[in-house]
């Protein structure tokens, strides 16, 4: 399972933050931040969720209020 982060939509709502523990408060921007996580291009960051944490990647792709995360298994997206 992977997880695509775009810090450019992230509205800093900090949801995420409650449900994962990889996502991050970063105050001084106003945005979370993916740790672990490759940027791949500007404010895009993609990470492969570690096993047994599939559930909880789940869940703060699912509360973003904007859709700046998205989740896919097996090259299909899942959320948003």
């Amino acid at each position: 399972m992977r997880i695509e982060f775009d810090r450019d939509t992230c509205i800093g709502m900090f949801q995420c933050v409650y449900e994962w523990e990889s996502f991050k408060r970063d105050e001084h921007a106003g945005k979370a931040i993916l740790e672990g996580a490759d940027e791949v291009e500007p404010d895009r960051f993609v990470l492969e969720v570690p096993e047994g944490e599939e559930f909880n990647a789940e869940m703060a792709a699912r509360v973003c209020p904007v859709d700046a995360i998205t989740l896919y298994d097996d090259g299909e997206q899942l959320i948003p």
